[in-house]
């Protein structure tokens, strides 16, 4: 078998059983694995709720290639990091002829790679922070003399700011990039932005309403985003109408920038003009209970179990075909 792709196939549906027997795929191998646990456990229930007929599959411990034989017919990607929203799980199901949510191989691998993400994005007309790649410890100093500090100090396909540190101090970088080599091949330092944070959802090319984030820590860290109670979020945004719909305009052009296609979210820094700078893009992104993307839902009038159901509609872009088709 394998999957044929039309974006016009997306289609509305009204029936749980028009979804058949649905694969939620969560937990994993990555450094997120505790966030995808409970990410994924929060949408198997939600689409059981729907009466869905749902199960949680991990593929820690069951092989992808056993969902046909086990009579799957979809699957709802709740993989983050590594190994989950990088194309690889997307890959194998393309293989297996398994439709799944979200974006295909090619949107999933550019949108996990902050660094492709922001020069494909800078050519869509999408602005980012100034940034140097630390390919060794001596591009440090390179970094210092270009970007000065603060600075902060990233893996290139790391999500849930795995492996970012804030380095206010030159003597503090060569540890920071020790730190992001140690989970990743790809590192790279960007000036700090002082602005306001925000995100942008984005689900069926609907833009849902921008968030922004008040982080009680240095920057709006894995603690900020899963552990604390103190970070603030703000939705509506206090953006003016044209601010807001230019943001939402560069969401999209980023997701189109990098192939990205279903839902997912986009994230910017406002520099000290007030310009938004993308930081990067996110097509898994977390169903905690401190999660973004369920909360703009809200904003505009989508509970969780609706949002579930309607980013497994983004499943039927691909529909399985028999092989010599």
């Amino acid at each position: 078998m394998r999957l044929s792709r039309d974006r016009t196939r997306m289609r509305r549906i009204t029936a749980a059983g028009e979804f058949g027997k649905v694969a939620v795929l969560y937990g994993g191998t990555s450094t997120e694995r505790e966030v995808s646990l409970v990410s994924g456990a929060a949408v198997l229930a939600a689409l059981q709720r729907r009466g869905i007929d749902a199960h949680g599959v991990d593929p820690r411990d069951t092989p992808l290639a056993e969902l046909p034989a086990r009579g799957f017919d979809r699957a709802w990607i709740a993989l983050h990091g590594p190994g989950g929203e990088d194309g690889t799980v997307q890959g194998a199901l393309e293989v297996l002829g398994v439709p799944y949510t979200g974006s295909g191989v090619l949107g999933s691998a550019l949108g996990m790679d902050k660094l492709r993400t922001k020069r494909l994005a800078a050519a869509m007309g999408v602005m980012t922070a100034e940034s140097v790649v630390l390919r060794t410890v001596a591009d440090c100093a390179i970094a210092l003399e270009r970007l000065g500090l603060p600075i902060i100090v990233k893996p290139a396909t790391q999500g849930s700011s795995v492996g970012m540190t804030k380095v206010t101090a030159a003597e503090d970088l060569e540890p920071a990039f020790r730190a992001a080599a140690a989970v990743d091949d790809v590192v790279f330092a960007e000036k700090w932005i002082t602005g306001a944070e925000y995100t942008v959802a984005v689900l069926h090319r609907r833009v849902l309403p921008a968030i922004r984030i008040e982080a009680a820590n240095a920057f709006y860290d894995y603690e900020a985003k899963y552990k604390r109670n103190d970070t603030k979020y703000h939705c509506p945004a206090g953006l003016s109408a044209q601010a807001e719909a230019h943001m939402a305009s560069l969401a999209l052009a980023a997701f189109d920038a990098v192939g990205a296609e279903g839902w997912g979210r986009a994230d910017f820094m406002a520099d000290h003009t007030g310009r938004p700078l993308l930081l990067e893009i996110n097509t898994v992104p977390g169903m905690t209970d401190h999660s973004l993307v369920p909360m703009a839902a809200r904003a505009a009038g989508i509970d969780f179990d609706e949002l579930c159901w309607q980013v497994l509609e983004t499943s039927f872009v691909r529909e399985t075909l028999e092989a010599g088709r």
